[in-house]
């Protein structure tokens, strides 16, 4: 493309902050594409996770103050995926020290931190700024989003979200003097326990597929089964109302039991999508199979092909890790100057509706969506 600029195909030089096993996965991905990127610097303020990180890079410089990293001129862009309290002061920071930004979902602690966030991005109009909602990137999220768009399911009223594990949610930890820090999942001060830690990605997802936000949330939940000294509940449960949509979407996580781990379902008057991470089934309703018959024009086969249960697999080659598709995506933005889909404004309404769970969660509250949430 004539268009595209010169440096397009330019490595980006790329420091990590949060060398955890998030950030340290990243890195691996970002090996991957190491036509892209180039990892210069890495930063953790726990030498264990310095050391680790530094194998996979063994060239990058290691320091466990983030604003020496800022301050390193050959440093274009950050990854931050540091715990969940201190995403907002350190994007603050990268963004005032002019670095773009690829932060890990969920994109701030609170409601308060991410309308800040937002003015603070619009004021660096030459930055990208990019939240780690990874799912919006893959092929097969795409593709369902289309046919949710083109209406292959008809009228949807219900969505069911799961993500479920039998674990404890806890790291071993070297020193006890670091249990908070390690641990920093289950304690509140620090997390928004499992809605921001999982079902961030399908409230995410439901957002950009249906151009929507919640419009009302009901949660409950509780420390039900790990009585070790958490704060953040291991069961929950949320119903929330998206009033415009005509939608009920229900959004639960156990750590107590793994047999659906990760559940996506969408119900339309139509027909069904069964997603997974990497799958996708499309069942369609008594009325609409008479209407499919032989021709498959939902998920572009010439001839519909059934699974064992009556569902049309959507998709079907091989993908890859949605990370790998995210930070591709974010290449392109820096270089070719484009707005990521997963940017400041949907990583705040996905923020937004996450600190309204919590708040449901912990004061048994009804929360609405106010017009203030709307940050545009």
């Amino acid at each position: 493309n004539a268009a595209t600029p010169v440096f397009a195909a330019r490595k980006l030089n790329v420091a990590i902050i949060g060398c955890g096993d998030r950030g340290k996965g990243l890195m691996y991905v970002l090996k991957e594409l190491s036509d892209q990127f180039q990892i210069k610097a890495i930063c953790d303020v726990l030498d264990f996770r310095l050391e680790a990180a530094k194998k996979v890079e063994p060239s990058a410089s290691t320091t466990k103050d983030y604003r020496k990293v800022l301050d390193n001129k050959n440093v274009d862009a950050v990854i931050i995926a540091v715990p969940l309290h201190l995403h907002f002061q350190i994007a603050k920071d990268a963004l005032q020290a002019g670095k773009h930004i690829y932060l890990e979902k969920t994109m701030t602690y609170n409601l308060e931190q991410a309308t800040e966030l937002v003015k603070l991005v619009k004021a660096k109009p030459n930055l990208t700024f990019q939240v780690g909602h990874q799912y919006r990137y893959t092929p097969l999220y795409y593709k369902v989003k289309d046919m949710i768009n083109n209406g292959h399911l008809g009228k949807v009223t219900q969505i069911d979200c799961r993500w479920d594990r039998n674990g404890t949610w806890r790291r071993a930890v070297p020193d006890p003097a670091l249990e908070r820090q390690i641990n920093w999942r289950m304690y509140k001060e620090f997390s928004g326990g499992l809605p921001a830690e999982l079902l961030s990605h399908q409230i995410d997802f439901v957002n950009w597929a249906f151009n929507t936000h919640v419009d009302e949330v009901f949660a409950t939940g509780g420390i039900d089964f790990y009585k070790d000294g958490r704060e953040t509940f291991d069961n929950v449960q949320a119903v929330l109302r998206y009033q415009k949509d005509g939608m009920i979407g229900n959004f639960g996580a156990t750590c107590a039991n793994s047999h659906d781990g990760y559940l996506f379902k969408f119900k339309g008057s139509k027909g069904s999508i069964s997603l997974l991470v990497n799958e996708a089934v499309y069942y369609p309703e008594k009325q609409t199979l008479k209407e499919l018959q032989t021709v498959d024009g939902v998920t572009g086969a010439t001839k519909i092909t059934w699974n064992k249960d009556g569902g049309i697999p959507i998709l079907t080659e091989p993908l890859k890790d949605g990370s790998w598709y995210a930070l591709t995506d974010f290449h392109k933005c820096v270089t070719e100057k484009q707005q990521p889909s997963s940017d400041v404004f949907t990583g705040a309404k996905t923020a937004i509706t996450v600190h309204m769970i919590n708040e449901s969660l912990f004061n048994g509250s009804i929360e609405k969506w106010k017009p203030a949430y709307d940050l545009t």
